[in-house]
């Protein structure tokens, strides 16, 4: 198991502390359908930073989690170039980071996880996909403090697929993570989720 250390930035509910602690420690975040296993080691984050992101958050499809839509970050269509996304980084190994996105992925950690030996290799091209799902393309975003910051989102750009609306429990997450990451007033947050929820849809 790697102790080497890495960023994992998330834009999406791990940006709240008690969020991520789940997929560390163990259980079942407020509002959520599903208990996780935790990481194998389950060493809460040495450092953590505000961060903003080049690029877009948008909501599509259905979490079995939340339900409702998912929050993604797109970073390299021409709907992204524009926009900023606020985002924090959390400092963890890169055996922490692979077992964190197992979870996401909906699969249990385990000792023999590809994605920990890709993690310590280069990203040719600056991403790579795991697989298919929605949380299996693995971006490089580049350095802060010596370390590589690496994000999961979906292969599909803000424009490829329908946008819907994320449940209450969800963004109850992500607005507490951007308080506590950002410092970001309840003002500040509803105007944020606001814009972003412009073309959303109620999932069927």
């Amino acid at each position: 198991m790697s102790q080497a250390e890495l960023w994992y930035v998330s834009y999406g509910s791990n940006m709240c502390l008690a969020r991520l602690r789940c997929y560390l420690e163990g259980g079942r975040p407020p509002g959520a359908k599903v208990t996780y296993a935790g990481a194998r080691d389950a060493t809460l984050p040495r450092q953590d930073a505000a961060v903003m992101l080049p690029g877009r958050l948008y909501f599509a499809g259905e979490s079995p989690v939340w339900g409702g839509g998912v929050a993604f970050y797109d970073h390299s269509s021409p709907a992204a170039a524009a926009s900023r996304t606020p985002a924090r980084a959390w400092r963890i190994t890169t055996a922490q980071f692979a077992d964190v996105a197992a979870q996401e992925m909906h699969r249990l950690p385990t000792a023999d996880d590809p994605l920990e030996r890709i993690l310590l290799g280069p990203l040719p091209g600056g991403q790579h996909r795991v697989g298919p799902g929605n949380y299996e393309t693995l971006v490089h975003l580049g350095e802060r403090d010596g370390l590589a910051m690496y994000t999961f989102t979906s292969p599909h750009g803000y424009d490829a697929v329908p946008h819907t609306r994320p449940s209450a429990a969800y963004l109850a997450m992500l607005a507490e993570g951007l308080r506590e990451a950002h410092g970001w007033s309840q003002a500040q947050v509803t105007d944020h989720f606001a814009r972003l929820l412009g073309r959303a849809t109620v999932p069927d």
